[in-house]
């Protein structure tokens, strides 16, 4: 099933597939020509040699500049000029090279051929100083937006991914030091107290407490039993502890998440494509304005002087290159996702950023989501089996599930059932499962499931408000379970978030019985709760409200709620930490169970979204002053330059800020 909404269109087909097939974002825009980010790339970003160049031209512009200041009678002719022209060529080399690029492929109007031009023209007129300062200056601007970015990649990346370098592998009875990169499936790693886990495992010595911030963004330890997963970016805090390996280095919980992050850069919102497009057509535009502002006064002006006014045209293109637009706009959305990693959620793209802010309606699933999903076994009434073989044949029929439910009544029958062989066994969607046992039927689930197969029990059982199984045996009613679930301790603050922050309707859509959903929507205050629903009937709820013209966000646990999730304009997966259906389905992944975190990500969208607008007003306002000011000859080169550095300056400043918030 593929999202309907009009927003899904524009999204670039990348957004669509899954992350794994998706081809990879370049971690440096330097290698796409239309970017404002071209004088670096990927070998030399974030590296100090990359400044070298800079520097030495900015010494020789500074001497140069001094130079002609106390008229050194040496310093003149081609001596000036080859030491304006070699500053000139350290700073400029590159973007000339990309001008002359993108001209044989077709693209002459961008921010390269604007740089190009305008310096050229400045040294055509003499003006070697101020054509080397417009290089420079744009050059170090670049450098600004090169390490904003890298440092936001180095934050993400060391908050989520800071790895051991080096694994314990057990080998022949002796603990061996390993790159975790050469560790295999199944072999066995010992992880020391305070060291953190560098592979996906299963425990298989005594259990142990973990610090799970690294990947949830919460520092509450998490008991993890014997035979239970542990994950990479864990850490250990209580006991030496053997993992047994489930998943290589590359393809574990924590480098998917890492995966994750790194593509979700690429994926642009609309605002970015907007200004994307508008600096395709703004840019030849002011290009021919400026081939009018240097001719037409020809025609108009008496004293004409052509130098002048070509001065004045080169002054109106170093202020029009869009470079603050197109540099702060996606360092902005990639703030954004920065921020939301930092409190334990990914977005799959900046597009995702904008579209959370237009939600007005969000629909839950119950169990997982708003309570804990962690069913204890209250009661047990046995009818027409003794009350020892009703839980072991339950108990074996359950284990071939992972609902929560099942999982609470395998836990409660211990060992109980591992001899019993149940074959045949076939889940039943919203209603329970079936399987073979002495060639008996054995029926585990809902009323429903034993109204399908014409099981007759008491009808008074329905009264019960809490979650119930029902079992029968060869077409005979064979007793019941009674099981109870917690409302999460965060989800009534999530409720009265999610309402402040604009939402005007929360809806909870569950599989669970009518009276439990009611009772717990009546204790959370939500708007409106609907129980007893198959996977379909969620998909109709959703289809329903996004027909009213509503843009509905759904929540549910990312692999049961896959339909739905996919339907809704913004699919939350909650709590779906290492679940490769969640990561595939959702469109924003949160790594803990809060539900709170659903009113995070609107806030982070907003923030992020006040931002953007911010500097594209700084951006536009600056250089209209600047332009109209150059137009009627009162701004200089030098103006110009620092108006357009200081503007994305600021811009990039404004955009990495919000990394920096709390939410």
């Amino acid at each position: 099933m593929i999202k309907e909404d009009k927003e899904r269109e524009e999204r670039d087909p990348m957004e669509i597939n899954s992350p794994r097939t998706a081809e990879k974002p370049r971690s440096n825009s330097s290698t796409n020509g239309d970017s404002c980010c071209g004088t670096g790339s990927k070998k030399d970003d974030g590296k100090k040699e990359s400044y070298i160049p800079t520097i030495i031209s900015l010494l020789l512009l500074v001497s140069g500049i001094l130079l002609d200041y106390l008229d050194v009678e040496w310093f003149g002719g081609y001596i000036r000029m080859g030491i304006f022209g070699i500053a000139y060529l350290l700073v400029g080399a590159k973007v000339l090279k990309h001008a002359i690029t993108n001209m044989a492929k077709g693209n002459v109007f961008n921010e390269f051929f604007l740089m190009t031009i305008a310096t050229l023209g400045a040294f055509y007129i003499g003006e070697f100083a101020e054509g080397v300062a417009v290089m420079l200056f744009y050059v170090i601007g670049e450098h600004f937006q090169e390490a904003a970015v890298a440092r936001s990649r180095k934050s993400i990346k060391e908050l989520i991914d800071n790895r051991p370098e080096k694994v314990g592998l057990i080998m022949g009875g002796e603990v061996v030091s390993t790159n975790p990169r050469q560790v295999g499936l199944g072999e066995i790693i010992q992880i020391k107290v305070g060291e953190k886990v560098a592979l996906d495992g299963e425990i298989q010595s005594e259990g142990s407490s973990f610090n799970t911030a690294a990947l949830t963004g919460e520092s509450k330890p998490d008991t993890k039993k014997k035979g239970e997963t542990v994950l990479a970016g864990m850490i250990n805090l209580e006991r030496v502890v053997d993992l047994k390996v489930t998943s290589t280095y590359d393809e574990s919980a924590l480098s998917k998440i890492l995966n994750l992050v790194e593509e979700a850069s690429g994926r642009k919102a609309k605002t970015q494509k907007f200004i994307t497009k508008f600096a395709k057509i703004y840019t030849p535009i002011v290009v021919f304005m400026a081939v009018g502002l240097t001719l037409l006064p020809y025609f108009f002006v008496e004293t004409y002087v052509f130098d002048d006014w070509l001065y004045r045209a080169l002054v109106f293109l170093v202020i029009s290159c869009p470079c603050a637009l197109v540099i702060s706009i996606p360092l902005g959305y990639f703030g954004g996702i920065g921020a939301a990693s930092k409190n334990g959620m990914l977005f799959k793209g900046a597009n995702f950023l904008d579209l959370i802010t237009k939600v007005d309606t969000v629909v839950m699933d119950k169990t997982g989501t708003l309570t804990e999903g962690v069913f204890k076994v209250q009661e047990i009434r046995a009818d027409t089996i003794p009350e020892e073989q009703l839980i072991a044949l339950t108990a074996a029929l359950e284990a071939k599930s992972t609902h929560p439910i099942a999982r609470a009544i395998v836990e409660y029958a211990g060992n109980s059932y591992k001899e019993i062989d149940i074959s045949n066994v076939e889940e039943i969607a919203g209603h329970g499962l079936k399987g073979k046992w002495n060639s008996k039927e054995v029926l585990v689930g809902n009323a429903k499931l034993l109204q399908k197969y014409g099981v007759d029990f008491d009808k008074q059982i329905n009264t019960i408000v809490e979650s119930i199984v029902l079992v029968a045996i060869d077409g005979k009613f064979g007793g019941y379970f009674i099981i109870a679930d917690k409302i999460k301790d965060d989800a009534p603050l999530a409720i009265k978030k999610l309402h402040d922050y604009g939402v005007q309707t929360i809806v909870m859509l569950s599989g669970d019985k009518d009276t439990i959903v009611q009772r717990v929507a009546k204790e959370l205050k939500i708007d409106r709760a609907y129980g007893g629903l198959l996977p379909q009937d969620k998909v109709t709820h959703v289809e329903e409200l996004k027909a009213e013209g509503k843009k509905v966000a759904f929540v549910g646990d990312g692999i049961n709620d896959a339909p739905v999730i996919t339907l809704a304009d913004v699919g939350f997966a909650m709590g779906a930490l290492g679940s490769d259906a969640a990561i595939e389905t959702a469109d924003i992944v949160i790594q803990t169970d809060q539900p709170s975190k659903i009113a995070t990500a609107i806030k982070i969208g907003k923030k992020t979204r006040q931002i953007v607008w911010q500097n594209i007003a700084l951006a536009f306002g600056a250089k209209v002053i600047v332009l109209t000011l150059g137009a009627f000859g009162l701004a200089s080169l030098w103006e110009a330059v620092f108006a357009d550095v200081g503007v994305a300056f600021l811009a990039i400043l404004n955009a990495v800020r919000i990394q920096n918030m709390k939410f």
